[in-house]
């Protein structure tokens, strides 16, 4: 027919195998389809770099298709988790004056004095979390305090913070972003420590595995990526089904033993966290 996308898709046909396409087809036509940009590209770049990175000159430049060097990391040197700190800007200025009300119920517990249980557990009522609350994920008291303490705003914080560090520093969803591979693997490995602690997934690692295990190729930040499947919350099976496991059966039919055995594993810890989390809501139930 005349259709305008059709038109548009056979014109691409014509480009790659005009001898298959004997139709005259219109000079002008509007773009339909645009070139593939983000997570593919990067991929293509992450996979060239790795297989040509020891040839004497660079394919991109010699091909004439480098890309400018990326900006992101102007300010960024490294993925910096922050130190706990609270909301008080001249908090070491007036520290001395103010450690004899450290316990005083009127006053906030700096988190910076936070060093012992037996302080989490006299300061709980006044304690308050540090402004950046990427600082939580390597403090175990305030890990603790988390578990205790469930606040929808707290949560929320941790989400955002999470989810926008996965996402601008996944080394196969960001193009040019390879070099930082490394730093990478010790995020999620601080994430991945912190969901062991709590016993339970974060969110935004969920979301983080849905949106990049499609275009993931199964080599990068594996041991990883395989812990984060153990921590999944308890979904409906037809949601697990799409966003799971179709992504991972296409990498396991064609994949080494080696990786066919640990996603076997991170399977059955996943099967394994889900019968605890139920037993805990039958005892909960049942105590009721």
């Amino acid at each position: 027919g005349t259709q305008s996308y059709l038109q548009a898709l056979l014109s691409l046909y014509k480009i790659f195998r005009p001898e298959l396409v004997t139709i005259t087809l219109p000079g002008k036509m509007k773009v339909y389809f645009r070139n593939p940009e983000g997570p593919w590209k990067a991929a293509i770049n992450a996979v060239r770099q790795r297989n040509q990175e020891n040839s004497q000159v660079s394919w991109p430049l010699f091909l004439g298709t480098a890309q400018p060097q990326s900006q992101k990391r102007k300010w960024n040197i490294q993925i910096n988790i922050p130190a706990s700190s609270t909301n008080k800007i001249n908090l070491e200025e007036d520290r001395a004056e103010k450690r004899s009300d450290l316990y005083s119920t009127s006053e906030s517990f700096p988190v910076e004095q936070l060093q012992t249980f037996s302080q989490l557990i006299e300061n709980m009522h006044c304690l308050e979390f540090p402004s950046q609350m990427g600082s939580v994920l390597t403090n175990p008291l305030l890990l603790h305090y988390m578990n205790c303490h469930r606040d929808e705003s707290v949560d929320l914080r941790l989400y955002y913070w999470m989810s926008q560090t996965l996402q601008q520093e996944c080394t196969w969803l960001v193009a040019d972003n390879s070099q930082y591979e490394e730093e990478f693997k010790n995020f999620l490995e601080t994430l991945y420590n912190a969901e062991c602690f709590l016993q339970e997934g974060f969110a935004s690692c969920e979301e983080f595995l849905y949106k990049s295990l499609p275009l993931w190729d199964g080599f990068c930040c594996q041991s990883q990526i395989l812990k984060f499947l153990s921590w999944i919350p308890l979904r409906s099976c037809s949601g697990i089904k799409s966003h799971l496991y179709s992504p991972l059966a296409q990498l396991f039919l064609t994949s080494s033993i080696y990786f066919k055995c640990s996603v076997l594993e991170s399977l059955k810890e996943l099967l394994q966290n889900w019968l605890n989390c139920l037993a805990i809501r039958l005892d909960s139930k049942s105590d009721s």
